[in-house]
């Protein structure tokens, strides 16, 4: 088996005929035939359902399918690894970000390569970090930017450079609290609290500092997996908003006593045997230049 029976194998599956997809490769039918004939007599079992002059992937061809897809991006990446990005160069960047990262990532990364790799397109998936993890195994994007503590521990993830950010109640300028110099739980619990989908440990550590009520279930009213929503929210309302301090720098910060001292901790997540997307070092700079020096 080939990288070139796999390009042949793909080729047709995507054009759907032995005709265009001679054509696209510049080779004859016949010789196309006897590259899929021996890539299927290899595997043992038919890639293709021949009916009439069309042809259909088998249940089997399209196992086979999003697996060569996956080994022809593995090659090509491996290929230009060792080369260095440059101002000409053509590509996709394709990156999935969570709430945070999303609100915080998505315009400076767009900037970034506007400015230094303008023939680069820029694919953005912005989601909840277990659908991300979904869509990173599906290979439709290179890297994942979300908080590692609700990213679920597996053996094909690998979480690179991970930064901290704390965490704070914020309240737009005139809300009725914004002038405490010190404002307790229960003071908080008098207007709505608006945050995204809490992790696990961040519920831990709101019912250690603050009780049993403080848990995210009977504390939080209104949750999103856009934390931009949220933050419109509370600066139109008396809503306060529980988050990452750096995605509302325009709401001011509740001095809650206790203090909350609890930080959001935000990682560079790939598939742990795929080779790097040559970009990568590109959107590392950003992360760093956005959320400082790593924990």
């Amino acid at each position: 088996m080939t990288l070139t029976q796999l390009r042949h194998f793909v080729c047709l599956a995507e054009a759907g005929s032995f005709v265009k997809a001679s054509g696209q490769l510049f080779m004859t039918q016949p010789a196309l035939s006897r590259s899929i004939k021996a890539l299927e007599d290899e595997l043992g079992q038919l890639l293709f359902d021949r009916v009439g002059k069309r042809i259909e992937l088998t249940p089997f061809g399209r196992d086979v399918l999003g697996r060569s897809q996956a080994l022809l991006d593995d090659a090509h990446q491996l290929k230009r690894s060792a080369r260095v990005l440059g101002a000409e160069d053509t590509g996709r960047v394709r990156i999935g970000l969570s709430s945070g990262p999303g609100l915080l990532l998505t315009s400076a990364l767009m900037q970034h390569f506007a400015r230094h790799y303008p023939r680069f397109q820029v694919d953005v998936v912005r989601a909840h970090t277990q659908a991300l993890t979904e869509v990173l195994r599906a290979r439709s994007v290179d890297a994942l930017v979300v908080d590692v503590r609700s990213l679920r521990p597996a053996p094909d993830l690998r979480v690179h450079e991970v930064y901290e950010l704390p965490g704070a109640f914020m309240c737009r300028a005139g809300h009725p609290l914004a002038q405490q110099r010190k404002v307790t739980l229960a003071q908080l619990r008098g207007y709505p609290i608006a945050a995204n989908p809490l992790s696990d440990e961040l519920a831990r550590i709101l019912t250690e500092r603050y009780g049993a009520s403080a848990h995210p279930e009977s504390l939080v009213n209104y949750t999103s997996d856009e934390i931009s929503h949220l933050v419109e929210v509370a600066a139109a309302t008396d809503t306060i908003l529980l988050a990452v301090r750096a995605c509302a720098p325009k709401l001011r910060t509740l001095p809650v006593s206790p203090a909350l001292d609890a930080n959001a901790r935000f990682g560079l997540v790939t598939l742990a045997n795929k080779a790097e997307a040559l970009y990568l070092p590109q959107v590392r700079q950003v992360i760093a230049q956005v959320f400082a020096a790593p924990a």
